[in-house]
């Protein structure tokens, strides 16, 4: 066995167990809203199910004692092939579970798909990367695979709409050690993370003048970040050849 294919085995195997773990415990995890969905409900549709709020919260609703173990495992897919937007989990995480538990298990299933992105860069290089990043961004970012700072990964994960998934890939390309990249990742992520779910929560309540404060504060951080994405992109990198 090549020392590559051993690698993955190991973490494949780590995997696997804390999966089991994370079944196990999930009967246990406390579900504010744990109606089931209405009979007769086909959730046969999986882009339908990831298209729309309604449809994932009572899909997660209908999954009974296994429901937290599935939303985590759909926190790592969204890390990981991104096949849907992570504001409508991260909101769907609040609506179901509740303001605290929403945000422990979307913290839990951000932590594992960053920490398996990173691995999987970090073991099988750079060739692998480019499936999931295109030329354009890996050439864009590539300065952050050469001497990487941890402030300046740091500040990345905090940006709000940077693209932290493709970060979790290009990190896994530098020097940084996984203790590093996992505390940089988990505090990064937790405004962003709490945000998504206090608005989740919010909703359910019928808090909507909390909800429509929320919406508006986002609304005005990503539309600040956009406006001036050039600039941080410079900043960053300026701050990161100092």
């Amino acid at each position: 066995m090549t020392n590559q294919r051993r690698q993955l085995a190991i973490r494949g195997l780590i995997l696997i167990a804390l999966i089991v773990l994370l079944f196990f415990f999930s009967r246990y995890i406390p579900r504010p809203f744990s109606a089931f969905a209405p009979p007769g409900e086909d959730f046969d549709d999986f882009e339908g199910i990831y298209s729309n709020s309604d449809r994932l919260t009572k899909f997660l609703q209908s999954l009974g004692p296994y429901s937290p173990a599935v939303f985590v495992l759909l926190q790592v897919l969204q890390v990981i092939a991104a096949p849907f937007p992570g504001e409508l989990t991260g909101v769907a995480g609040g609506y179901v579970y509740g303001e605290t538990f929403g945000f422990l298990l979307s913290s839990i299933g951000l932590t594992l798909g960053s920490w398996i992105a990173f691995e999987l860069a970090s073991i099988l290089g750079r060739p692998f990367v480019e499936r999931f990043i295109s030329q354009e961004v890996l050439h864009k970012f590539d300065f952050l695979t050469t001497n990487t700072g941890a402030m300046i990964c740091f500040l990345l994960f905090l940006v709000p709409g940077f693209p932290k998934d493709y970060l979790c890939y290009l990190l896994g390309l530098s020097r940084m050690k996984l203790g590093t990249f996992l505390i940089v990742s988990i505090v990064g992520r937790i405004p962003g993370t709490y945000l998504l779910t206090v608005q989740g929560a919010k909703f359910r309540n019928q808090e909507y003048y909390a909800v429509a404060l929320f919406a508006v504060v986002s609304a005005v951080i990503l539309l600040a970040a956009y406006l001036y994405r050039n600039k941080i992109y410079h900043w960053i990198k300026h701050r990161h050849g100092k």
